[in-house]
């Protein structure tokens, strides 16, 4: 009988860990896995295994239930794509948008969302379908700037649609539709709040002042909605710049940290606790100027990269920074068991103690990577690194 118990405990606990959409179970860089290695072997952590044939773009992954997801870009068409993570075999793909093509490279830039038996997968070229988790087969879908109004920001649209009860949150930047929530079930319009076009970031939701509420940062600001309808709740344009809004906002306490690069800075906003109240910037600075990149947040730390090339911890409460390094160069992080994982633009990884009175690295190494910067959000689920250089796709064993 416990032989019989422990078997069919085991399963569950393989899946405890998934990645479900664009940067973890909570939007925020983090995963609750334990066991982790504290030091990868010379030359890197072992290499499960490696495919290639994902198509161009930048897209990340989701991973649930043994199963990665993610979209790449194969001629005039961006397809979604299913693999099996035991061995990196194709299980599925269909096609989900038209073609998107920029010098700083092709294809998709968004990460499909799972929800129960759906995925849910916006591509460049505003294309938004809903498919089935096992088949891939087409529920609903439509292009939400051709429905919205929206244009096509200079890079593509890029954020990854959020999913929040029965609603799903896009962001298409048409005239009075910059943000719309959506029947998660057949598309069908919920509600569209504000004007602002679309920037290249996705949306978080959180609970607060006893509701449900949205953080957008949109092309022009960073915005706070009530998600049941849409009301603008406070907006705040400091944080934004003329060029590219991209980093995620995230969320602690009552508070917003919304941060952006090309010489404009950060900022914790002190949400309003009602509607008599205004929102307060608590600060202001251009210590932690994220770009594509969207930092940590651990213990009362941030921790990212900023700029070019430095990484820094900074402190949450008072913007003060508690240091700063080079280590792996500018790049993008993720978070797991007391530990840092640093991936460069370059294709140089780090792995790192948390610690916000120095930096400290306990590992790392390198891959080769193609004719584009290594922008692919890496993903850490069931004790597997997942890398993506375009069209190859690389699993690495860290537990």
């Amino acid at each position: 009988m416990k032989l019989l118990t422990l078997i069919l405990i085991l399963p569950i606990f393989a899946m405890a860990d998934d990645w479900p959409q664009w940067r973890g179970v909570n939007r925020d860089g983090k995963s609750a896995e334990k066991g982790l290695l504290r030091k990868w072997p010379e030359g890197g952590p072992k290499k499960l295994w490696m495919v290639k044939g994902l198509g161009e773009g930048y897209a990340s992954f989701a991973v649930v239930k043994g199963k990665l997801y993610t979209v790449g870009q194969f001629g005039d068409q961006e397809r979604v794509l299913a693999f099996d993570v035991k061995d990196g075999k194709k299980l599925w793909e269909a096609e989900a948008g038209g073609s998107f093509r920029e010098s700083r490279g092709h294809g998709p830039r968004g990460t499909p969302t799972i929800d129960g038996d759906k995925l849910y997968s916006l591509a460049a070229d505003g294309t938004l379908v809903c498919l089935n988790l096992d088949t891939g087969k087409k529920v609903w879908g439509y292009n939400i700037l051709e429905k919205f109004g929206g244009s096509n920001p200079h890079w593509g649209i890029s954020e990854s649609p959020l999913i929040d009860g029965e609603k799903l949150i896009v962001v298409p930047g048409g005239k009075g539709a910059s943000v719309v929530a959506l029947n998660k079930r057949n598309g069908d319009v919920i509600w569209k709040s504000q004007s602002d076009r679309a920037g290249y970031s996705s949306a978080i939701a959180f609970d607060y002042g006893g509701s449900r509420k949205l953080a957008v940062l949109s092309g022009e600001a960073a915005m706070g909605l009530e998600m049941s309808t849409g009301e603008l709740l406070w907006r705040y344009t400091k944080v934004s710049n003329r060029t590219a809004n991209i980093a995620t906002p995230i969320y602690s306490n009552g508070y917003v940290f919304v941060s952006s690069a090309y010489g404009t800075g950060c900022a914790l906003i002190k949400l309003p606790g009602s509607k008599d109240e205004k929102m307060q910037e608590v600060y202001f600075n251009n210590d932690m100027m994220n770009h594509y990149n969207t930092s940590v947040l651990v213990g009362d730390y941030l921790y990212g990269a900023t700029g070019n090339a430095a990484w820094i911890a900074m402190k949450w409460s008072t913007g003060e920074v508690a240091w700063k390094e080079r280590a792996v160069g500018k790049g993008m992080v993720l978070f797991a068991d007391g530990l840092l994982f640093m991936q460069s633009e370059k294709g140089i990884f780090g792995l790192a103690e948390v610690n916000s009175k120095a930096y400290t690295e306990l590992s790392r190494f390198e891959i080769k990577i193609g004719d584009y910067p290594l922008w692919t959000q890496p993903v850490l689920s069931n004790g597997v690194l997942y890398v993506r250089d375009q069209d190859n796709l690389m699993a690495y064993q860290i537990k």
